[in-house]
């Protein structure tokens, strides 16, 4: 009886030696056996976003055998096992990071087993499974092609392609579900569409497709991440987060400066609770329209800077980053469109005083430029052509030179026959340079008669367009506005 307990007690002490050895395991390790090869280097690699990283490398043995490993757990997310010959492996990091990755590098698809990690082994089903109702899906779709001409083998065909889209449709959500909770589970979630759902009209409303299509697309937009879980930092670690927002910001959102603003507001706000998240949504929302090219989304930049860079939100800036920042948005805030232009008072090449407020015209074209400036050399005879054909139809052009050599400058006016008005400020006491942004020339503002910004930084080309264009613009006003 006491061998018994003897044995008992051991067996028990055992037991919770193992379980405290499982629940302390810190770190990572993660074995690998890739037949095939042998004294090869193999890299860890993640995904960020839509670029990919290289994480470790280490040469197999002879047996193609090595082991990735660190006492510091790696960030959740979709890792990559590059193998030689541009082969590789995809698999997910998350709590389990403890297991065995086996392939044949011959045949990776068919031979690839990952052991130890429930998340993978769903992983390599879900992607298995995927793969075949696309290539279904693909095969229907070549089938239809070649039926294109037959009315009825079509119509079958469509229908059951109908059918079979329903089908991926229902197995995500159902792959979704049976995965809830982890990483995976959010991958593939973000996959499925949101569905559209529009109420019933009123039977006396006019124009109802039309009204749908809105109804439909502002449905659309403000759920639009509602199959994202933007409180997983994992996602960050995959494609998934990017192209999301990638698609977002770039095919859903009106690109008016004032819509983006009001749904990058909205977006950055869900990820506040989740920290990395929101790091990472804000710096890819700022990033994106900081490298805009778009005309106006300059006030997109200073708007996010000041509610957030600047109003200490973003503890992962440097100090450093923040006061070049501070430069920047104090820079770009008194040329922003809609703004009213900065009088600039300076003199002219006759001599006088001169006022950008003095002038009358209905549109003055603020033209900053250099006379030994090559792009200005081609850009100076074209807006010279445009303004002689246009000056009589409430054209006028206001020209800073944004050097001081004085003899260049009037040897220049003269040769060229630049008959507008030409500004001559060579100490830049009208602070031209700052109140308008000018760090390269030329540089083209548009303003409307009563001096507001309507456009900046265009080519010579993009005048005529734009004026013409803005003319019709307010005269559709005119016309639709109530009297």
């Amino acid at each position: 009886m006491k061998r018994l307990l003897r044995k008992s007690i051991l067996l028990f002490t055992l037991i919770i030696t193992f379980s405290c050895l499982a629940c302390g395991q810190g770190g990572y390790r993660i074995n690998i056996k890739a037949g095939g090869i042998s004294n090869s280097t193999i890299k860890l690699a993640f995904h960020l976003g839509k670029q990919q990283y290289i994480k470790d490398s280490i040469v197999t043995d002879i047996k193609g055998q090595c082991r990735f490993s660190d006492d510091k757990p790696l960030p959740s997310g979709v890792y990559i096992l590059v193998l030689p010959g541009k082969k590789f492996v995809e698999f997910l990091v998350e709590k389990d990071q403890y297991f065995t990755i086996t392939c044949d590098t011959s045949e990776i698809e068919t031979s690839l087993k990952i052991d130890g990690s429930d998340l993978n082994q769903n992983f390599l089903d879900y992607q298995r499974g995927w793969k075949s109702l696309q290539d279904k899906a693909v095969s229907l779709q070549s089938e239809m092609k070649t039926k294109s001409n037959n009315k009825d083998e079509y119509k079958k065909l469509r229908e059951t392609y109908s059918k079979h889209e329903e089908l991926m449709k229902s197995w995500l959500a159902s792959q979704a579900e049976s995965n809830n909770g982890t990483l995976l589970g959010s991958i593939i979630k973000s996959i499925i569409p949101v569905p559209v759902v529009v109420g019933d009209l009123p039977s006396y409303t006019t124009n109802q497709d039309s009204i749908r299509k809105l109804m439909s697309y502002l449905y659309y937009k403000k759920h639009f991440f509602d199959n994202t879980n933007l409180n997983n930092p994992g996602l960050i670690r995959t494609p998934v987060l990017e192209t999301k927002l990638e698609q977002f910001f770039t095919q859903v959102v009106v690109q008016f400066p004032d819509s983006v603003i009001k749904e990058a507001d909205i977006v950055i706000k869900k990820c506040e609770p989740q920290k990395e998240v929101y790091q990472y949504v804000t710096s890819w929302i700022f990033n994106k329209y900081t490298t805009s090219s778009y005309m106006g989304h300059d006030a997109i930049v200073v708007h996010l800077a000041d509610s957030i860079y600047l109003s200490g939100k973003a503890p992962w800036v440097s100090d450093e980053y923040l006061a070049d920042l501070s430069k920047r948005i104090k820079r770009l805030k008194p040329n922003l469109i809609g703004s009213r232009a900065v009088d600039l008072i300076m003199t002219s090449f006759t001599g006088e005083y001169i006022a950008l407020s003095d002038i009358t015209a209905d549109f003055t074209i603020l033209y900053f430029w250099e006379p030994d400036c090559g792009h200005c050399k081609e850009s100076t005879p074209l807006l010279k052509e445009y303004y002689d054909k246009n000056k009589g139809s409430g054209i006028e052009v206001f020209a800073v030179c944004t050097k001081d050599d004085k003899e260049k400058w009037e040897k220049s006016i003269i040769d060229h026959n630049l008959n507008w008005i030409n500004g001559w400020d060579p100490g830049r006491l009208s602070h031209f340079d700052y109140y308008y942004n000018v760090e390269s020339t030329p540089m083209i503002y548009i303003l409307d008669k009563d001096k507001k910004i309507i456009a900046k930084r265009l080519s010579v080309s993009d005048i005529g367009p734009f004026i013409e264009s803005y003319r019709n613009y307010q005269r559709s006003k005119s016309t639709t506005s109530p009297r």
